[in-house]
């Protein structure tokens, strides 16, 4: 697995062409979410953009009104700041200055919290014992696929993270 290295102002790793290709599909999904996709009453749109007052949908529809736009985006942006970095076809070597390595923290996080809402990961959720009962279930199930990828990518967004404050 991939793991990000700091090396002078970059933040460098070398991703195999599975990592690759899962990368550009998370990536697209966010993407794609957030244009075709985009739907209020979708639980991941919902955890991506909250409700900015809860209690009050007047106030929620006129924050909205306001700033969707620009954080819809910027989250669209970060993701094809994933996808721009990429190899385009292989595996190959990824190096981010500073403003790349936050876009992809931005959009990893994005992707997962996407991912997790799907998946149905809680806060407190044995991530491990999630994976385990999967594989007992089924080990060839897409949900085994799914929470390896969700595990993935909270490993790659640690690891970019730790480069960063290096």
């Amino acid at each position: 697995m991939s793991m990000f290295r700091r090396r002078g102002d970059r933040y460098v790793a070398t991703f195999a062409i599975d990592e690759v290709r899962v990368l550009r599909k998370v990536a697209s999904e966010v993407v794609g979410l957030l244009t075709d996709g985009f739907d209020h009453t979708d639980p991941v749109v919902c955890r991506l953009f909250p409700e900015a007052y809860p209690d009050d949908a007047a106030g929620t529809a006129e924050f909205r009104r306001y700033t969707e736009g620009d954080l819809k985006t910027a989250k669209i942006d970060q993701a094809g700041a994933i996808l721009a970095a990429l190899p385009d076809d292989g595996s190959g070597e990824v190096r981010l200055d500073a403003e790349a390595a936050e876009a992809w923290l931005r959009a990893l996080n994005d992707a997962r919290l996407a991912m997790g809402v799907r998946l149905e990961i809680k806060d407190g959720t044995d991530l491990g014992a999630e994976l385990d009962d999967a594989v007992s279930a089924d080990p060839s199930s897409s949900r085994v696929f799914q929470l390896s990828v969700y595990a993935y990518l909270g490993y790659l967004q640690e690891s970019l993270l730790n480069a960063l404050i290096e």
